[in-house]
Formats: C-alpha cells, structure tokens, sequence
C-alpha cells in the first residue's frame, strides 16, 4: 500500500487558468520563477480530484510554464489528437475559469504534479520515479 503526502507537506505554486491560442482552450500557466519545477517537454502525471493522468509541460517564450491537458497515456500527452483532455474537462466542470488562481502541488518535481481549487485540501500517493535506466527503456518503448 502506498504512502500517502497532503498538499500541506509539499511545495505549492499558485498559477492562473487562462484561454491560449486562436482555439481559445484552456491551459494553466505558472510563475516563471518556478520553471525549474516545470521542466519543459517532460511527461508527467497529474493528479485531478484524486484521477492520475499524463501532460507534457511546455513553457511560453518568456519561460513561463504552462500545462495545456492531462491525458490518459503519457503517448496521448504527447499527441494528444482527438484525446479527451480530462484538464479541460475538470475546468468546464468546476468553480475555476480564465483569470482565476488555481494551485499546483509539486509532489515529485518533474515526475508528478496536483492541481486543485484554492482552499481545497488534497492527498497523493507518493509515488517515485522510475530508475533513469528504466525510464530511458520505457520511453523508447513507447515512440
């Protein structure tokens, strides 16, 4: 059984909902100042009201980190197609829309990620990484 971490035991960024590109979508960008967190073109895992899913963090030209979706598969991240973007989802949903603050928990800098509503508490499974040798396998396997 895994060990379980609160949003009260790791690091916390505050972000912003906003709408990017002509499509207008959806996308949470972060502090610049926090792009060491966010590495640019990882596959991570976000944890959305308790559901674990995979986004690739990108950064706009300025640095800034934004996450654009979370998706099912870490290769639907990359490619995301006609992927249900289960990001988008949670914010069509809920309380949070363009211009609002939301919070990123940093669980595992550059492995694994929550992001939840201002106010609200959060538990994670405290999962580790993979070996770097494994994940090196793993991600060959999966191109």
């Amino acid at each position: 059984m895994p060990d379980y971490v609160s949003e009260e035991t790791v690091e916390t960024v505050t972000g912003t909902v906003a709408r990017a590109g002509g499509t207008r979508r959806h996308e949470l960008r972060l502090p610049a100042d926090a792009a060491d967190d966010f590495p640019a073109g990882e596959v991570v895992r976000i944890v959305l009201d308790g559901d674990e899913y995979h986004a690739q963090l990108r950064h706009h030209d300025d640095g800034t980190p934004v996450i654009r979706g979370a998706y099912d598969t870490p290769s639907l991240a990359r490619d995301p197609g006609s992927a249900t973007n289960h990001l988008a989802e949670w914010l069509d949903d809920g309380p949070l829309e363009a211009g609002r603050s939301v919070h990123v928990d940093v669980v595992e800098p550059g492995f694994k990620y929550g992001v939840r509503v201002p106010g609200e508490s959060a538990t994670y499974a405290a999962t580790q990484p993979p070996d770097s040798s494994l994940s090196a396998i793993a991600d060959s396997l999966d191109e």
